[in-house]
């Protein structure tokens, strides 16, 4: 527990070095007028590809692909889009996702507090019901392991996917800066924020042997919820790792806040009313935990992973989002 606890405060940490948890930085990423977030996020999940990669190859960690989240309804992967598009619509409606939450409370942003208490429910709301209502009543047979993956899919070599990957985001990160897209920054710029982020990754591949996520963390919640709810009954919860991890985030990202002056954002702050917080962190819990993973989850770590599942569900992710953005 005390290195969950070790690698969610670095995560903090590097979110809140990096800026991109603040809300107006999120909210302005999805309405197309400031890139800060993405490129942030496209270079922590370059440089945590490679890491990861090294890893594995080293045989110091051992990490399967993300498998693909079905709901049974149109497709293998309907749960990604699906889960990923309702994630996307709660990130606009917070200018949070459920990883920055808990940046966000760690460093006194107001509107943090909402969300969580949302997301919170949302974790209830799916341990205690929408799990279970969800689950596909004909289990379709699962994906073969080759199809989890990038290389597996296209048929080539995973050298040939890693290195397709990386050129592909780095060629986007370069991009973004060429055209001078982004117009705010944290305590560091947008790529060493992103270097910060990737080097938590790094950091619990190392001491715990395993990689980030924070979207579990309200699983579990729910379920001891749930498990109280009933009386004890059934059996006690044992996962609690996650719920580690995002309490450690929340003091990495208070002991930045506390030590440092953040830069202010050239953009004014954005009222939401709490009743939006609440329901859009609702849509980030169960969202993520529909599609299988957050942005974290499958925005940092399934994509390092090269899972096919985790490029769909931030596909999906983007496509909510935006959709969102442009017509709130």
């Amino acid at each position: 527990m005390f290195y969950c606890l070790l690698s969610g405060a670095a995560f903090g940490a590097a979110l809140a070095a990096s800026g991109m948890y603040e809300p107006t930085v999120i909210l302005s990423q999805m309405k197309l007028e400031n890139w800060h977030m993405v490129q942030t996020f496209l270079t922590a999940s370059a440089a945590s590809t490679f890491v990861v990669t090294l890893c594995q190859k080293l045989g110091y960690i051992h990490v399967s692909p993300r498998s693909y989240s079905s709901l049974g309804l149109f497709g293998p992967l309907d749960g990604n889009m699906i889960g990923g598009y309702l994630l996307g619509v709660g990130m606009t409606l917070t200018g949070s996702c459920p990883g920055t939450v808990f940046a966000q409370v760690g460093a006194g942003v107001r509107s943090g507090l909402y969300v969580l208490g949302g997301s919170v429910l949302g974790g209830i709301i799916w341990s205690g019901f929408l799990r279970s209502a969800l689950k596909p009543k004909v289990r379709a047979p699962p994906p073969k392991p080759e199809n989890l993956t990038i290389h597996g899919t296209l048929g080539v070599s995973q050298t040939a996917a890693f290195v397709g990957v990386e050129a592909m985001l780095a060629g986007a990160v370069a991009a973004i800066s060429s055209l001078g897209l982004v117009r705010t920054r944290g305590l560091v710029g947008p790529v060493l924020g992103g270097f910060a982020i990737a080097g938590a990754q790094l950091f619990s591949a190392l001491i715990r042997r395993t990689l980030l996520g924070t979207s579990m963390s309200f699983e579990e919640l729910g379920d001891y919820v749930s498990w109280l709810i009933r009386g004890g009954g059934g059996g006690k919860p044992k996962s609690y790792n996650s719920m580690a991890v995002v309490t450690g985030m929340v003091i990495g990202a208070l002991g930045v806040s506390l030590t440092t002056r953040t830069p202010q954002t050239s953009f004014p702050e954005v009222y939401i009313g709490t009743m939006r917080l609440i329901f859009g962190g609702i849509l980030l819990t169960v969202g993520s935990r529909i599609g299988g993973g957050c942005t974290s989850g499958h925005g940092i770590t399934g994509i390092s992973l090269l899972s096919v599942s985790s490029f769909v569900s931030i596909a999906a992710m983007f496509a909510g989002a935006l959709s969102t953005a442009a017509l709130i």
